[in-house]
């Protein structure tokens, strides 16, 4: 088995601690402006709606996760003390809201800006979702490394030989169900490049983006098998809530790929 005892805080000044989950959730996001700065630049689409897409991603994906982790997860904790919701520092995202907030906050932004940018704005829903799918899968990876940085979301014990010890959890040799997620992250970002490089399928609204939630979703149900429950009302569950919030993700993710593809045989015709 493999032994893990690094310190999740990179360094301490004071009252700040800074931590590699922080570090690499912020990379998620300098990292994945990055990305669709170039997507802007390579498909000449407006520089000047890449700052406000970027805050009305930012915001939604944050909020969305820290809602989520409080409405599907632990609603009667943060209930009977609300001002804990706040307490972001304290951990608590949920991937499936952070989805949900992306695809809430992107409706609002094309709402906002879509009357400026006419052009731009033609079936611009899904392809912002497209385009933002390279990203998210990218972050997602990154954020599923920070999880394994804190040695939290574990996975069940096992004798496997890359079982990993987590020190700062129980040094009990488990599933690196991080580590799991993380490299299905990236070789489905790695997939999506591929996808976006190829103008049949680039072009084909909805695509990517049902890419995205067929792939994360599919291994999360998956995954989630070789973990830890994460609340005791999960005890006993065949499928626990992380499985249940992604079979309408991957059900959504399904029906985008098939009407794309219905949508491409009627333009031939």
């Amino acid at each position: 088995m493999i032994h893990w005892n690094v310190d999740p805080e990179i360094v301490t000044l004071g009252p700040l601690h800074i931590r590699w989950y922080s570090l690499l959730f912020a990379m998620a996001f300098v990292v994945g402006y990055r990305i669709v700065h170039g997507v802007f630049v390579r498909e000449k689409k407006p520089l000047a709606q890449l700052e406000p897409l970027f805050k009305y991603v930012f915001l939604g994906i944050v909020l969305g996760a820290r809602l989520g982790h409080v409405l599907f997860y632990d609603a009667g904790y943060y209930f009977s003390e609300p001002l804990r919701i706040f307490k972001v520092w304290e951990g608590g995202l949920a991937s499936h809201g952070g989805v949900l907030g992306a695809v809430i906050s992107i409706a609002l932004y094309v709402r906002k800006y879509g009357t400026n940018y006419s052009k731009f704005f033609r079936n611009s829903y899904l392809w912002v979702l497209d385009r933002l799918t390279l990203p998210m899968l990218f972050g997602a990876s990154l954020v599923r490394l920070g999880n394994f940085m804190n040695s939290e979301i574990i996975g069940k014990p096992t004798d496997l030989p890359w079982a990993v010890a987590l020190h700062k959890a129980d040094a009990i040799p488990r599933h690196p169900a991080q580590l799991y997620e993380a490299i299905c992250y990236f070789v489905f970002f790695l997939c999506a490049r591929w996808i976006y490089a190829r103008p049949v399928l680039r072009d084909r609204t909805g695509f990517l983006f049902g890419f995205f939630l067929i792939s994360v979703f599919s291994s999360r149900l998956l995954i989630e098998f070789v973990k830890e429950i994460q609340i005791a009302s999960e005890a006993g569950l065949f499928l626990d809530y992380g499985q249940l919030l992604s079979l309408p993700m991957v059900a959504v993710g399904v029906w985008l790929m098939l009407r794309t593809r219905t949508l491409a045989k009627t333009k031939k015709v």
